[in-house]
C-alpha cells in the first residue's frame, strides 16, 4: 500500500511537471512560439553578419590589397585560410563549452571579440601585411563561438518540419550574407576611396547583435522538445561524444560531403572576382588595374550573383528535399548529392568559357552557384537529427574542423600556390590562364563530395532510428514519455 502511494505521487508529480511544460504559451522548451521566431530571426540576422564579414576581404581584393601591400596570389589566398583555421581550431573548445554552459553567453563574448578586432584590422599599415593576417586569424574566435552553437538553439525550439524551415532561414544567410560582403567590400571601398573602410562597417551591426543576444534571445531547455528533457539526458565525456560521433556513418559522410562544398565555396568566394577581372582584361573588355585603387564591378556583380542564388538554392533544395521524403527516407543525402553532382559541369563551363564569353560565365556561375546552394540547410538537418541534443554542438564543433581543415582553410590558399607555379611570366595572359587552370580543381572535388553524399544515403535512415531511440543507461528516476501516459520508472 504504501509502495503504490509512494507511486502514484509520483506519477502524479511527472504529470504535473508534464502538463506544466505544454501550456499554451510556453512550449516545452521554455519559450514562447512567438519569441521563438524572434530567436530565429535574430540568429539570422548575425548569421547574415557573419557571412558578410567574412567575405567583405574578398569583395576588397581587387580594390587595394594586391598593389597597396604588393601581395602575389599565395600571399591573398592567405588572408582567408589564417581565418578559416583559427575558426577551425577553436570550433571545438565551443562546442564543448555549448554543450555544457549558457549558449546565449558564450556567443555574445565571442561576437563583442570579433567585432572589435574586424575594427582593428581596418587600421592596418601598408608595411604590415602580417598584422592583417593575425587579426583576420583573431576574427575566427568569434565567429567559431558562435557557428557552433547557433543551429542546436533552432534544434531545441522546433522539431521535423518546422525545423526544417526554421533552418533553411537560418541558412539563407549564408549565400545572401556572402554576397552583402561583396557588395559593401567593394561599394564602401569605392565610395570612400579607401579599402579600409569596408572592415568598419560590420563591427558597429556587431554590437547590435551582441544587444540582441543579451536582451531578446532566451536560452531553451536542450532537447525537451523532442519529449526528451535535458536533465533526463546524461552528458557523457567529450571523449565519449567524439568516439559515438565517430562510429556515426551518416554524419561522417555527410561530413566529408559538406567538405567538398567548403573547398568549393571557400575557392570561388575568394577568387571568382578576381577571375573574371582577369578574364576581362585577357578579353580587352576592361584596363589592367595599375593602381592602389581599382575600379571593378565584378566583386558587385558577383555578390548580387551570390544573394540570388543563394536563396534560389537553399528555397529549392529545402522543397525538394520535402517532396521526395514522401517517396524516400533517403530524400536529404539524395538531393545534397545531386546539387554537388549538377554544380560540377557548370563549373567547369564557367571557368572554360570565361576567355570567350563574360555573359555566358555569369550565366553558368548562377547555375553552378543554385546548385552548390542547395545544399546548406540540409546538411545542418541531417546532423541535427542522426545526433543526440546533447552531443550536438560538439557535432557542430567537429564538422566545421573536418570540413574547413581539408575544406576552405586550404583552398584559397591551394588556389594561389598552383596559380602561381603554373605561371611562366607575369604577362596578362598569364596572370588569367593559371588562375583558370588551378580553379578547374573546383569542378572535380565537386564530383567527391557528391559521391560522399550518396554513400551517406546508405546509411542515413539507421542512424536517425538510432538517435530518435536513444535511451541514456544509469539509475536515475526519469520520467518516460508514452503517447497517452506518463509515468515515473527507474533505469537499473
Amino acid at each position: 500500500g504504501a509502495f503504490d502511494v509512494h507511486r502514484v505521487s509520483r506519477l502524479s508529480s511527472c504529470r504535473a511537471s508534464h502538463g506544466r511544460g505544454f501550456t499554451r504559451s510556453e512550449s516545452p522548451s521554455g519559450v514562447s512560439r512567438g519569441r521563438a521566431l524572434v530567436i530565429v530571426f535574430v540568429l539570422c540576422y548575425i548569421n547574415l553578419l557573419n557571412y558578410m564579414d567574412r567575405f567583405t576581404v574578398a569583395g576588397t581584393l581587387l580594390l587595394g590589397k594586391f598593389h597597396y601591400f604588393g601581395i602575389n596570389d599565395t600571399e591573398s589566398g592567405l588572408l582567408q585560410t589564417v581565418f578559416i583555421c583559427s575558426y577551425m581550431f577553436l570550433a571545438p573548445v565551443f562546442g564543448y563549452l555549448g554543450d555544457r554552459y549558457n549558449r546565449k553567453y558564450i556567443m555574445s563574448g565571442g561576437i563583442t571579440f570579433w567585432s572589435l578586432v574586424t575594427l582593428a584590422s581596418s587600421y592596418t599599415p601598408k608595411e604590415h601585411f602580417w598584422a592583417l593576417l593575425l587579426t583576420r586569424g583573431l576574427v575566427g574566435v568569434g565567429e567559431a563561438s558562435y557557428s557552433t552553437i547557433a543551429p542546436t538553439i533552432i534544434a531545441d525550439l522546433y522539431v521535423k518540419g518546422k525545423r526544417t524551415n526554421m533552418l533553411s532561414i537560418f541558412y539563407f544567410a549564408i549565400p545572401v550574407g556572402s554576397g552583402l560582403g561583396y557588395i559593401v567590400g567593394s561599394q564602401v571601398s569605392s565610395r570612400a576611396k579607401d579599402w579600409h573602410w569596408a572592415l568598419r562597417v560590420t563591427p558597429g551591426l556587431g554590437l547590435i547583435a551582441v544587444l540582441l543576444l543579451l536582451f531578446v534571445v532566451k536560452e531553451p531547455k536542450r532537447g525537451a522538445v523532442e519529449a526528451r528533457p535535458e536533465n533526463h539526458l546524461h552528458q557523457t565525456s567529450w571523449v565519449a561524444d567524439l568516439r559515438d560521433l565517430s562510429k556515426n556513418c551518416s554524419f561522417m559522410l555527410s561530413t566529408f560531403g559538406f567538405t567538398a562544398v567548403a573547398f568549393v565555396t571557400g575557392s570561388l568566394a575568394l577568387w571568382a572576382p578576381t577571375f573574371l577581372f582577369r578574364a576581362a582584361v585577357f578579353n580587352g573588355e576592361r584596363a589592367p588595374c595599375m593602381e592602389a585603387h581599382c575600379e571593378s564591378s565584378d566583386s558587385l556583380i558577383f555578390g548580387a550573383i551570390t544573394c540570388i542564388t543563394g536563396v534560389l538554392g537553399v528555397a529549392s533544395g529545402v522543397q525538394v528535399s520535402r517532396q521526395l521524403r514522401k517517396k524516400t527516407a533517403r530524400a536529404d543525402p539524395l538531393v545534397c548529392a545531386a546539387g554537388l553532382l549538377l554544380c560540377a559541369p557548370f563549373l567547369y563551363l564557367a571557368i572554360m568559357f570565361a576567355q570567350a564569353s563574360t555573359v555566358a560565365t555569369y550565366v553558368f556561375i548562377f547555375f553552378g552557384e543554385t546548385f552548390l546552394s542547395m545544399n546548406w540547410a540540409i546538411v545542418a538537418d541531417i546532423l541535427l537529427y542522426v545526433v543526440v541534443p546533447t552531443r550536438r554542438s560538439t557535432a557542430e564543433a567537429l564538422q566545421i574542423v573536418v570540413s574547413h581543415l581539408l575544406g576552405d582553410a586550404g583552398s584559397p590558399y591551394l588556389i594561389g600556390v598552383i596559380s602561381d607555379s603554373l605561371r611562366k611570366n607575369d604577362s596578362f595572359l598569364w596572370q588569367f590562364r593559371s588562375l583558370q587552370y588551378s580553379m578547374l580543381l573546383c569542378a572535380f572535388v565537386a564530383v567527391v563530395g557528391g559521391a560522399f553524399f550518396l554513400a551517406t544515403a546508405v546509411y542515413i535512415e539507421r542512424d536517425r532510428e538510432r538517435a530518435e531511440n536513444y535511451a541514456p543507461t544509469g539509475e536515475t528516476p526519469q520520467c518516460v514519455l508514452w503517447p497517452q501516459l506518463t509515468e515515473c520508472s527507474v533505469n537499473t
